[in-house]
């Protein structure tokens, strides 16, 4: 069994004395896991880092063995995705939402998201909009996707502002007047488009946590990573009013 693809690297675990097991995000095969032999040397190492993007060829004797990986660099930018905290907390917790995948399921649109948004991490209010989006992809994906295009009562697409924590679907003002103390709020740049400022990406960030935590999270019995929460604080920071708290 052999193939080729373009990955970007999303991880990689120790394994004996030279070796490294490589987690890559693949743009056909979905998330994609490989023996690197001499993965540990100075030569492969700056390769080898989460960010990066490689020509990745896999082998194996059968498909469901782990098999090996031989790599090329096409992309080297692992040093400017420590230049800033959205970018250190951003691609960690990316390979987490990855991680939540089946393993060798294609997910085509993700690798793509994901390429787009490893080359915005470092300015913060695209970064946050962006990781937001990716976010509700890889909901959609796991099979609960949000429903953010019209109202869930009344069909309208105007002045939706609510979501249903019940179904994930948009709920315009008039409509979830009666139940406003039990909805979510609906983010402005997601409903109508334009930049998010420092209270819709708040909401947002609310908004996915809740869906992750309920649909994913809660029934794995895992939380939310620590790369996330991370990623959060560094994102609204850059946009704090001076009288706004931060929160999670």
């Amino acid at each position: 069994m052999q193939w080729s693809d373009q990955a970007i690297i999303i991880g990689v675990k120790r394994h004996g004395e030279t070796s490294v097991v490589a987690e890559v995000m693949t743009r056909v095969r979905g998330r994609h896991l490989g023996l690197v032999r001499g993965g540990r040397s100075r030569t492969m190492q700056p390769v080898l880092q989460p960010g990066n993007e490689v020509e990745v060829t896999w082998r194996a004797r059968l498909d469901e063995h782990l098999g090996e990986f031989k790599m090329e660099p096409v992309r080297l930018r692992a040093a400017r995705l420590m230049e800033a905290a959205t970018s250190v907390y951003g691609v960690q917790a990316m390979g987490a939402l990855l991680r939540l995948l089946p393993e060798r399921d294609p997910h085509p649109h993700l690798y793509e998201a994901l390429d787009v948004i490893l080359e915005n991490l470092h300015d913060p209010r695209d970064a946050g909009e962006l990781f937001v989006r990716f976010e509700i992809a890889v909901l959609n994906d796991l099979g609960f996707g949000l429903d953010l295009a019209e109202c869930a009562a009344t069909g309208t697409r105007d002045d939706l502002i609510y979501v249903s924590p019940k179904s994930g679907r948009a709920v315009s003002r008039a409509a979830g007047a009666p139940y406003a103390g039990k909805m979510l709020a609906l983010p402005g740049f997601l409903a109508q488009g334009g930049a998010a400022d420092f209270d819709s990406l708040s909401e947002a960030f609310r908004m996915t946590a809740f869906f992750l935590h309920r649909h994913v999270y809660e029934p794995r019995g895992i939380g939310l990573s620590a790369a996330r929460e991370g990623f959060v604080q560094a994102a609204l920071k850059a946009l704090k009013p001076q009288s706004a708290t931060i929160l999670p």
